[in-house]
């Protein structure tokens, strides 16, 4: 199995979408997380829902969570007020990594290897040429074990 036929077509947003919009498009997908994409169309990053959901709670409650006790639930469901007005380039975390991306032609031992390295739910599959970078699709970490257990035998093909 090669990275490009285990690639599907993968929900993404750009690093300038609208932050509630991307945390809507993960949950009616029920998604771990969002591929982002540069303006060109490349892989910039991966938007884990839990870093959104850090987003959503006060700081001082991430500092001390004994605080969250004491918010009442009135508060509480306002939480996704705090994503208004921001982007998804806004709740990256500083220190953002690029995301890994595998060549079309790596085996799926190869994306396993990228994908535990990096402690990453997926992976994108771009092909590099002279005009630019080319999204083929996503490897999810579910999708890959998945394919893998199907080709041990260890789960029937559908």
């Amino acid at each position: 199995m090669r990275a490009r036929d285990l690639a599907v077509a993968y929900e993404s947003v750009n690093v300038d979408s609208d932050a509630t919009e991307a945390a809507r498009l993960m949950a009616d997908h029920r998604l771990p997380g969002l591929l982002v994409l540069d303006a060109h169309g490349a892989p910039r990053a991966i938007l884990p829902a839990s870093q959104l959901i850090k987003v959503l709670v006060p700081p001082y409650v991430i500092d001390d969570p004994s605080l969250a006790a004491v918010v009442d639930e009135k508060h509480a469901d306002r939480l996704c007020q705090a994503l208004r007005g921001r982007t998804v380039a806004d709740c990256l975390p500083r220190d953002i990594t690029p995301p890994p991306v595998a060549a079309p032609d790596d085996t799926a031992l190869e994306v396993a290897a990228l994908m535990a390295q990096v402690r990453s739910p997926l992976v994108a599959v771009a092909e590099k040429a002279q005009d630019g970078t080319h999204l083929l699709g996503v490897i999810t970490a579910s999708h890959l074990l998945h394919e893998l257990l199907v080709a041990s035998g260890s789960l029937p093909t559908p």
